[in-house]
C-alpha cells in the first residue's frame, strides 16, 4: 500500500513537471507565443530546470533543447524512484540504458498527449468562444498538424472534420508507441 502510494506521489509531481517542460519545448518549436497566461505558466514553473540546463545544452536553429533534455531527465529520475521504491536495484549499466530508453518513449507517449489535449481544446473552445486569450495559443499549437489535413479534407457544410481525423490519427500512433514501451520495460 505505502509503495503504492509513493508510486502516485513520484508519478504525479514528476508528470507535472514533465508535461511542462514538453509544453515549452513544443511552444518554442512550433513557435507559439508565450504572452499570454498558459506560456507564462509554463515558463515560470518551468525555469529552475531550464535557465541552469542552458547553460550546458544550448539551442539549435532557435529551438530550446534544454527544456527536452530536462524532461528526459525529470521523466528518467521518476522512473527510477518508482521501480526502486518497488524494490529494483538500478545500478548496472545496461539497467540505466533501459531506463533512459524507456524515459525516452515517455516523452514521445506523453507529447502525443499533450496533442490530444490541444486539439480537443482548441476544438471546444473554437465552438463555445473563439475570441478567449488562449484560443489563438492553441490554433498556433494546432495548426502545423491540421493544415495538411484540411487540405485533403476541406470543410464539409462549414464543419471541420481535421480535427477528429487527426485525433485518430493520434490514438492509431499511440498504439505502436505504446508497445515500443511494454518493450523496453520488459527488458528492465
Amino acid at each position: 500500500m505505502l509503495a503504492q502510494i509513493a508510486q502516485f506521489l513520484i508519478e504525479t509531481v514528476a508528470g507535472f513537471f514533465v508535461f511542462a517542460l514538453l509544453a515549452r519545448f513544443h511552444f518554442q518549436w512550433l513557435r507559439v507565443p508565450f504572452r499570454n497566461p498558459l506560456g507564462e505558466f509554463v515558463v515560470t514553473v518551468s525555469n529552475w530546470l531550464v535557465l541552469p540546463a542552458r547553460r550546458i545544452v544550448p539551442p539549435l536553429r532557435q529551438i530550446d533543447f534544454a527544456s527536452l533534455v530536462g524532461a528526459w531527465l525529470v521523466q528518467f529520475a521518476g522512473l527510477w524512484a518508482v521501480y526502486s521504491v518497488h524494490g529494483h536495484d538500478f545500478f548496472a549499466a545496461p539497467d540505466l540504458v533501459g531506463l533512459g530508453a524507456l524515459a525516452l518513449v515517455d516523452l514521445l507517449r506523453y507529447s502525443l498527449y499533450l496533442l490530444i489535449a490541444a486539439v480537443i481544446v482548441h476544438a471546444v473552445l473554437s465552438w463555445v468562444n473563439p475570441y478567449t486569450p488562449l484560443a489563438p495559443v492553441f490554433d498556433a499549437f494546432t495548426r502545423p498538424f491540421l493544415r495538411p489535413i484540411r487540405r485533403i479534407l476541406p470543410p464539409i457544410a462549414n464543419i471541420d472534420l481535421s480535427p477528429l481525423v487527426l485525433l485518430v490519427v493520434l490514438q492509431v500512433l499511440l498504439i505502436p508507441v505504446a508497445y515500443a514501451r511494454g518493450l523496453v520495460a520488459a527488458m528492465l
